[in-house]
C-alpha cells in the first residue's frame, strides 16, 4: 500500500511531553563601542517541536517507530500540534462555523467570521488556529483575546504571519489545529531497558 503524506499521529499512545518553539529570525547588530543596537526583524518564522513518548511495551512502541520510520527521515511530512491546548475560550463549547472573511489577507492579522455574535474571549491568547489542511495545514497561535462584534466578526493578531493569502470563507479550525511538520534529523531511535520497556524522543521542524 502507497504511504501518503501527511501521515496522522499514532493513536495507541498520546504524546508525554511535547516542547513547542517559535523561532523568529532577528538580526541584532551591536557596537563594540557604545553597545547601541541595530535590530532587524527579517521574515523568517517556524515552529520546531521536541516530543516524548511515555513508556510502551513493544507493541505499542513498534507502531510508533513504524510511524516514524515511515517518513523516511525528513522526507515526509505528519500533522502535529499541542495535544492538551483546547481552546480556553468560548469557542470550545460554542465555536459557530469560522472562516475567512475576505481575500488577499496578508500579515499578522486574520479577519474571520461565521462567529457567535458579541461573544466575549471567543478565543483567548495562546489558542491555535489552523488554516489548510492536510500537506497545507499551518498552525498558528492566537496573541491577544478575541471577542466577537454584533455581526459574529472578529479580527485576529496570530503567529506566524501568514504563510500565504488564505481564499475567502476558508474553513479556520479553532480545536485541535495542527501544522505539517518534518523530523529535524535524519536519524531515528528507540531505547529499550532490560524490563523490556521502550522509550521514543523525537524533533521536529514545521514542513514550509
Amino acid at each position: 500500500m502507497a504511504i501518503t503524506y501527511p501521515l496522522a499521529l499514532p493513536t495507541i499512545k498520546g504524546i508525554r511531553t511535547i516542547r513547542l518553539v517559535a523561532k523568529n529570525s532577528v538580526g541584532v547588530n551591536t557596537s563594540p563601542f557604545t553597545f547601541s543596537q541595530q535590530v532587524y526583524k527579517h521574515q523568517g518564522q517556524i515552529w520546531q517541536a521536541e516530543a516524548s513518548l511515555p513508556p510502551m511495551t513493544r507493541a505499542e512502541a513498534e507502531e510508533w517507530f513504524s510511524f516514524l520510520v515511515k517518513l523516511n527521515g525528513q522526507y515526509g511530512t505528519f500533522l502535529l500540534g499541542d495535544p492538551h491546548a483546547a481552546p480556553r475560550g468560548s469557542a470550545a463549547s460554542t465555536p459557530g462555523t469560522p472562516v475567512v472573511n475576505g481575500a488577499s489577507q496578508v500579515g499578522s492579522t486574520l479577519a474571520i467570521d461565521g462567529l457567535p455574535a458579541s461573544a466575549t474571549g471567543y478565543l483567548k491568547a495562546g489558542d491555535y488556529i489552523q488554516l489548510g489542511s492536510g500537506a497545507t495545514a499551518r498552525l498558528h497561535k492566537v496573541l491577544n483575546d478575541v471577542d466577537t462584534n454584533g455581526s459574529g466578526e472578529a479580527t485576529l493578531d496570530i503567529w506566524p504571519d501568514l504563510r500565504s493569502s488564505p481564499d475567502d470563507d476558508s474553513a479556520v479550525v479553532v480545536s485541535d489545529a495542527v501544522g505539517n511538520f518534518r523530523l529535524s534529523t535524519n536519524e531515528i531511535g528507540v531505547d529499550i531497558n532490560e524490563i523490556e520497556l521502550f522509550g521514543i524522543t523525537f524533533a521536529a521542524i514545521e514542513a514550509l
